[in-house]
């Protein structure tokens, strides 16, 4: 139960509550203005209170980050864990929760001491984990990261405390635009059924929408065309893959040589140097041809030619002193002799010199191999670059053919899949319903048996299994107003209160606003009020109700709301006259 909500700020005005109902009232005076509402009062502010203490939201438009509430603290006692503790946050640290007073010690997270105020500080996701720890035994949670659609504190406590918007539309719903996921889950979850199931098909349907809003992108136009079919994308993903992995394969076993390029310009220097020598041999070689031709071609003169010339010189020159015969001879032959011996100094030259440059020629050669097995080896970092950019582009076409297959794959065969899996969740809720029939037949007479002390013919609340998972139908005889409605989740609420009670769970306490009640007719205000105070005696849990002074409560002669009202009331005659103690907004 809750003890108390309390405040730092001298204005506010503390609240004090007993075990089973407590009743608080606001009055709208008379002289009040359209200006001063009775909301203005703070009734629906004391919900605000309870949420913000237990771990909702305080995003920037809300009450506890206005100027006249930021910089205080509100509190709330309550019992929790099988002790008293007092929690304390304010709109200035949103984020963190002062552990006030009360034994800690077996909580799943302990807080924590801060070093600037010596305080016990909790993060308030830490203490929604604490919460639906120790309130809806959600201990299998605590500390694991995401688990999609799995019940939460957050999403199950708003049963037990409604607030607008959305807490009084259905019984089922607590926020209208939430998932199906977001109720059925978190009834199931109470009803103490398997609320796996409820998960799954929500997985179901965000697979649904996801084909459902491809096959809307896609159509039959051009994008037809990019995703293609499944079994051509599955000859082309093997043919990618294949080549990505030959140069995933070339880029492990690349080595990069950093002065490659010098080791590719002596390479083709060597190769230069190579060929001018075997060019030179190649000159030398035919001018070696010829020097041995013209050896075997000198001869010395016959000597009847060289006689014949001689007496032809004595006539021809009568007068000039003629050497001898064997003397000209002699010189012919020294001519000849001589010839001869150049022409073999020359080709013993050329020898010399082409056997040096072959020498030559395998020494360059040598090294050329060396520098060519070295670049063979390794490559250049500009090379290796471009392969790993090529390798990136592979990656990336294969990881586009992977999707378009998993495009085409939803499209192809996703809704049958999913249309199967339906079906599968539908046996698997028919068992759940089956085996737990017990507990479901122990919700339906309880909300039958509350329902039929406001009606003569009583609602009944019939948990369905659908296609689309459980559904909880509330069925009415006649005509359903709001103010039926309404008593619907009154019933609704006060039925899962005792479920959850009955486990060993829940929070022990129920709050419902005065919204609850503005469409429903006085008596049957009357009736309810004084089902939820008997409620609270036998079942032993809390009820909070707040209520408007002007509303007419017709209620059995044997009960008076007066016995359930609070010591302090609430009005909006005066600026001082609410909750705050201020007026804001």
């Amino acid at each position: 139960m809750i003890h108390r909500i309390y405040s730092s700020s001298k204005t506010f005005k503390e609240l004090r509550f007993t075990a089973g109902m407590n009743v608080l009232l606001a009055d709208k005076s008379p002289s009040s203005t359209a200006k001063h509402t009775r909301n203005g009062a703070g009734k629906s502010s004391l919900l605000e209170i309870i949420h913000f203490l237990t771990a909702a939201d305080c995003p920037e438009d809300s009450i506890f980050r206005f100027p006249e509430l930021v910089e205080y603290r509100f509190g709330m006692e309550f019992d929790f864990g099988g002790k008293v503790v007092a929690v304390e946050r304010s709109g200035r640290a949103p984020n963190e929760m002062i552990i006030a007073s009360g034994d800690t010690s077996g909580w799943p997270i302990q807080p924590e001491t801060s070093s600037e105020s010596g305080e016990r500080v909790m993060a308030v996701k830490e203490w929604s984990r604490v919460l639906g720890a120790l309130i809806f035994k959600l201990e299998d949670f605590v500390g694991k990261g995401h688990v999609p659609y799995a019940p939460t504190f957050r999403s199950l406590f708003p049963y037990f405390v409604r607030r607008l918007p959305g807490g009084f539309t259905e019984p089922h719903l607590h926020f209208v635009q939430s998932k199906p996921a977001g109720w059925q889950v978190g009834v199931t979850y109470l009803l103490g059924l398997d609320w796996t199931i409820p998960q799954a098909w929500q997985v179901v349907r965000d697979e649904e929408e996801e084909i459902k809003k491809l096959r809307s992108v896609v159509g039959e136009g051009d994008l037809a065309e990019i995703v293609g079919k499944k079994a051509q994308l599955r000859t082309e993903i093997a043919t990618a893959d294949s080549l990505t992995s030959r140069f995933r394969e070339r880029l492990e076993n690349f080595q990069v040589l950093p002065d490659f390029r010098d080791y590719e310009r002596r390479a083709s220097a060597l190769t230069q140097q190579i060929s001018d020598l075997s060019d030179t041999n190649t000159l030398d070689e035919e001018m070696l041809v010829e020097l041995e031709r013209a050896v075997s071609e000198e001869n010395p003169p016959q000597i009847a030619d060289l006689e014949r010339v001689y007496k032809e010189a004595g006539i021809t020159l009568p007068d000039a002193a003629l050497k001898r015969f064997d003397e000209v001879q002699r010189f012919h032959e020294s001519v000849i002799t001589n010839r001869k011996s150049y022409l073999n100094g020359e080709i013993q030259s050329a020898k010399r010199r082409i056997e040096t440059r072959e020498s030559q020629k395998r020494a360059l050669d040598v090294e050329r191999l060396q520098v060519m097995g070295i670049l063979k080896s390794h490559g250049a970092l500009d090379q290796f670059s471009k392969l790993q950019a090529e390798y990136g582009r592979k990656t990336a076409d294969l990881e586009l053919l992977k999707k378009r297959f998993s495009a085409a794959e939803k499209i192809e065969e996703g809704l049958a899949r999913l249309k199967i899996r339906r079906q599968e969740l539908l046996l698997r809720l028919e068992q759940d319903y089956s085996e737990q029939s017990a507990t479901l037949n122990r919700a339906i007479v309880t909300f039958e048996e509350i329902s039929a002390q406001l009606y003569q013919k009583p609602a009944k609340f019939t948990p369905t299994e659908t296609s689309n998972g459980p559904f909880f139908k509330i069925e009415v005889e006649g005509e359903r107003s709001p103010g039926i409605g309404n008593m619907q989740i009154f019933c609704f609420d006060m039925m899962l209160m005792q479920l959850v009670a009955a486990r060993g769970m829940g929070p022990g306490f129920l709050v419902h606003d005065s919204h609850l009640f503005d469409p429903v007719d006085s008596r049957q205000v009357g009736t309810a009020l004084k089902l939820g105070a008997t409620l609270t005696q036998d079942k032993n849990f809390q009820y909070i109700v707040t209520l408007n002074s002007d509303k007419q409560i017709e209620g059995p002669a044997d009960f008076k709301v007066s016995d359930y009202e609070m010591p302090m009331k609430l009005t909006d005659a005066t600026a001082t006259g609410g909750l705050f103690g201020v007026r804001f907004g």
